[in-house]
């Protein structure tokens, strides 16, 4: 078990890398993983977003109305629809036992990995998974006008429910 003072001296790195299929031309930025991902050996079929509470896949889930268990049919679905998905921290400290954005002390911003993916792809549109994602993106890519935040798939925002959070996906996203 990790005990809330190794969290603020160890730096974590990203475990994943950007998803950019081929025919992307809508990107999905979040932050950066949970802890209980980034704290252990990854099964083969964690993805972004696979804290057990983040409601992330069971919204896009809910919103394609299919159903999403493996990496694989996670990134058949986005390449399916140019889909690519990113965060905007590579590297991080904890400042508390928890996965809030707020806890966040950033290392390492993804900005080269960023950077590549805006120059060279067609994106069309960019969603990010908070307003804080998009407040840190607009900072490092203020040229950028183009994006839009969605409502935060964690369970901590609950001024909408599962099911409003589904459809404001399903209106947004690419069908």
């Amino acid at each position: 078990m990790i005990k809330p003072t190794e969290l603020t001296e160890e730096i974590e790195t990203h475990p994943f890398k950007a998803f950019i299929p081929e025919n992307v031309t809508t990107i999905i930025v979040g932050s950066f993983p949970g802890r209980e991902v980034t704290h252990k050996v990854l099964a083969e079929d964690e993805w972004f977003y696979g804290s057990k509470r983040n409601q992330f896949w069971k919204i896009i889930s809910g919103a394609y109305e299919t159903e999403l268990i493996t990496r694989k049919q996670k990134q058949d679905l986005f390449a399916k629809h140019g889909i690519g998905i990113v965060d905007i921290f590579l590297r991080i400290k904890r400042k508390g036992n928890n996965n809030m954005d707020s806890n966040l002390d950033v290392v390492e911003f993804n900005d080269k990995a960023i950077e590549i993916i805006l120059r060279n792809q067609n994106i069309k549109s960019i969603f990010f998974t908070s307003k804080y994602v998009e407040k840190v993106f607009l900072r490092l890519f203020g040229e950028i006008t183009v994006g839009e935040s969605l409502p935060s798939p964690s369970p901590r925002f609950a001024r909408m429910s599962l099911a409003e959070k589904i459809n404001h996906y399903k209106e947004k996203l690419p069908r």
